[in-house]
């Protein structure tokens, strides 16, 4: 079973865009003394990055094959 290039590709490209988001620069941003649902917002913003890239790693992964 041999998968097409764009899939590496498009993985590739979500490890770039989590490793840019959670890079110290944008954590900086969410490095403040305040709360969401009682959560430190690092926190929430933190583990919603990883949520979203591990979503989107799910999506490339498991799509259909043309």
């Amino acid at each position: 079973m041999r998968r097409s290039g764009t899939t590496g590709q498009r993985l590739v490209a979500i490890f770039l865009m989590g490793g840019a988001l959670l890079n110290y620069p944008i954590l900086f941003l969410f490095a403040r003394p305040s709360e969401v649902a009682g959560l430190p917002l690092l926190y929430v913003y933190v583990f919603g990055v990883w949520v979203l890239v591990i979503g989107l790693m799910a999506l490339v992964i498991e799509r259909p094959r043309d």
